[in-house]
């Protein structure tokens, strides 16, 4: 994630702000430029101050305070490219789910950056109706036993409303005897099996990401229920992410794809604050690191996990000092490095031919 600046004044703009704290210009993301501008009223539209006075609608959703983003050009349906993904909201007229589906759209909108900054391909059900990415944000039915279960299902992101609420997620973080879980997290996780079928099965790679994560034909219902059963391997972190990761290729694919993002997307907001770690007693340089490169176009996976292992020590041990737990609980072995490099491979697969299909001027 990048600063930003306040055209008008000059300000340090957050993504999630939807003014200037400095001079009250009411600033809004422009996707396509991937930056926030400040916006002035024209009438219903905004004119734009960061893309030369041209004005735009904001999305619909900022009517209630869910979202702070532009539309495209001529978008008719008057929602940004991230809120048309959306497909059921909570209901809006109950304060506590209006309150919930916002913490939601503030993780979404922080995913969509990274999509976008890597422009990968996004179709909306209006666009690809069987497989296009759609999310459904569902409360609990108060008269029924069942819950709600985040989860994919051929493009189908359901994601829980109550996983907005601080204290169930943490209790069932404790729960399941996860390190760490936060809305974001759901996000890209979910989204990672989403690109599985675009990138991978729609890409031709199944057999090269079978080679890496294993056979993904094995039956899913089988291998989540021993999971669940008998837990993961007891040398698992030699070979995983994560515990969950060894459930199941899939999950280790879309557990390794959200730790890509999150690796990746924290990189840029250090570069963007210029932190350097350089620890005194580090005489071989092991634990110094500097972020020279953008992330986002990093050269290959070692260039990000050489910046990443001595930030994370450093965040971590300052985390340590507050008496709260790690900022990054996980190890990085190297069977896991060479994961983090297959996503790596195909993230950066989808940008050179995109950019060069741009150089050869099709849309």
């Amino acid at each position: 994630m990048k600063l930003f600046v306040c055209q008008a004044c000059g300000n340090v703009l957050y993504f999630e702000n939807r003014a200037c704290e400095r001079c009250g210009h009411q600033v809004a993301f422009l996707p396509e430029k991937e930056t926030m501008s400040a916006i002035e009223p024209v009438g219903e539209a905004w004119r734009i101050l960061a893309d030369k006075g041209e004005s735009r609608m904001l999305c619909r959703n900022a009517a209630y305070d869910a979202c702070n983003w532009l539309t495209d050009p001529g978008e008719g349906n008057g929602y940004c490219c991230a809120c048309r993904h959306n497909g059921i909201v909570p209901d809006l007229s109950d304060p506590a789910q209006l309150a919930g589906w916002r913490e939601l759209e503030v993780a979404k909108h922080r995913l969509f950056y990274s999509l976008i900054r890597w422009k990968l391909p996004l179709k909306t059900r209006q666009d690809d109706p069987a497989h296009g990415l759609i999310f459904n944000f569902l409360a609990d039915d108060p008269n029924s036993s069942q819950k709600i279960l985040t989860g994919h299902d051929n493009g189908l992101i359901t994601i829980a409303l109550t996983e907005a609420d601080t204290i169930v997620r943490e209790r069932r973080r404790l729960e399941m005897g996860e390190p760490y879980r936060t809305l974001l997290g759901h996000f890209r996780h979910e989204v990672g099996h989403y690109f599985w079928d675009v990138l991978v099965r729609g890409g031709g790679k199944r057999d090269e990401c079978r080679a890496i994560f294993g056979d993904d034909s094995v039956d899913y219902g089988q291998a989540l229920q021993r999971h669940y059963a008998e837990g993961p391997p007891p040398d698992w972190q030699q070979h995983y992410v994560s515990a969950y990761a060894t459930t199941h290729p899939w999950e280790d694919f879309a557990e390794t794809w959200a730790h890509y993002l999150h690796i990746v997307d924290a990189l840029e907001m250090a570069g963007e604050f210029g932190m350097e770690v350089r620890p005194k007693v580090d005489r071989d340089g092991e634990l110094t690191a500097r972020i020279r490169f953008n992330p986002y176009e990093a050269r290959d996976v070692e260039a990000l996990v050489g910046a990443w292992l001595p930030f994370t020590f450093a965040m971590n041990s300052v985390n340590r000092a507050m008496g709260l737990r790690d900022l990054y609980p996980f190890i990085l072995s190297p069977a896991v490095v060479g994961k983090l490099g297959f996503i790596h491979g195909l993230v950066r697969d989808v940008a050179k031919a995109r950019k060069a299909q741009d150089a050869a001027g099709r849309p």
